[in-house]
């Protein structure tokens, strides 16, 4: 049996490896995404307040890691939403629809009581196979 080595990716080489991780690390044909926040590419949060548009930037920077590995939102298998107001998510939940526009991929979305820093309202992380 062939061992994989894993490739690691980091969409803010500073920002990642301040706070430690990695933003993908893909083995194989499996890609695993760190959850994406609304940061500028200094880790500040951006949209403040405006849960929309931090939901648009997520998948913006999700869009930006899933390019390096030349896959799209189809190679999705899984989608884990984070937020800490959950009926705004769901008021916006149907913006998915343009991100997702032949399959869904499974998932769970769960309220919580904060994210890495307050102005955060959302994080979505993805798996995705390739």
């Amino acid at each position: 049996m062939k061992s994989e080595k894993p490739e690691y990716f980091c969409l803010r080489p500073e920002v990642e490896k301040a706070y430690g991780y990695s933003h993908a690390v893909k083995i194989g044909n499996s890609i695993k995404v760190s959850g994406a926040v609304s940061m500028d590419d200094e880790g500040a949060p951006t949209a403040v307040g405006d849960f929309l548009q931090q939901m648009k930037n997520c998948y913006s920077d999700l869009e930006k890691v899933l390019k390096h590995y030349d896959c799209s939102f189809e190679n999705v298998i899984v989608e884990n939403v984070f937020t800490t107001d959950m009926p705004a998510f769901l008021e916006h939940a149907e913006y998915r629809n343009t991100i997702y526009t032949k399959h869904y991929p499974t998932g769970t979305w769960l309220e919580v009581k904060g994210l890495a820093l307050p102005e955060f309202l959302i994080e979505i992380e993805l798996e995705v196979h390739k």
